[in-house]
């Protein structure tokens, strides 16, 4: 009997959508490398308008926690608001109006929690997903490591912004690829990850 054909985990425009989760004013000073992991979360929506990908965003109790941090560009995006650890609940309709969908591109906060349950409620939903792992953290080191390799253990994809943005655009004939090149050109700012990576790491083996 012939073994089964592995996940690839490959990404494609018309199949994906990125999740923009909780990038809210409260957190800037309590999590670990807030402004590159909300840098690289920028320049994930900017490819993703500049290819059509669709983007949804939520804001994690905005009263308490404040509205979505300026810089990540989200303008013209409008927010679900929730209280859940994981963004699926409020995403629900879009999810349920999305039949062709087969990849979810992740990033924001907390990784042991709202990126934790969001990937496996949507693990669960048979979905792939894709976490962007210089555009997610916490506000404890440990968390973030141990989050990710549990991510990882259940199945979800541990990808870079730059290995997804180039899996997305596919070649460089796209007529897209200039602009985004542009986007690429300097490598994604340091959030601490080769850190967590280096090393025989027990967890992420």
């Amino acid at each position: 009997m012939a073994a089964a054909r592995p996940i690839l985990g490959r990404v494609l425009p018309g199949s994906s959508i990125l999740f923009l989760c909780d990038m809210q004013e409260k957190f800037r000073h309590n999590i670990a490398y807030f402004p590159q992991i909300v840098s690289v979360a920028a320049r994930m929506l900017r490819v993703a308008r500049l290819l059509g990908v669709p983007v949804l965003l939520t804001e994690q109790y905005p009263q308490g926690l404040g509205p979505t941090v300026p810089e990540l560009g989200a303008e013209g995006l409008q927010p679900l608001t929730k209280t859940c650890f994981s963004m699926v609940p409020a995403l629900q309709q879009e999810l349920d109006s999305r039949p062709q969908l087969r990849s979810v591109l992740l990033c924001g906060i907390e990784a042991q929690a709202c990126i934790l349950n969001t990937t496996l409620d949507l693990l669960d939903r048979g979905l792939q997903v894709h976490v962007v792992v210089d555009a997610c953290s916490s506000r404890s080191q440990v968390d973030r490591l141990v989050a990710l390799a549990r991510m990882r253990q259940s199945g979800a994809f541990l990808s870079t912004s730059e290995g997804l943005i180039l899996q997305l655009v596919g070649d460089a004939a796209h007529p897209q690829f200039k602009e985004i090149q542009k986007l690429i050109k300097e490598p994604a700012p340091d959030s601490g990850l080769l850190g967590l990576f280096q090393g025989q790491n027990p967890l992420l083996h």
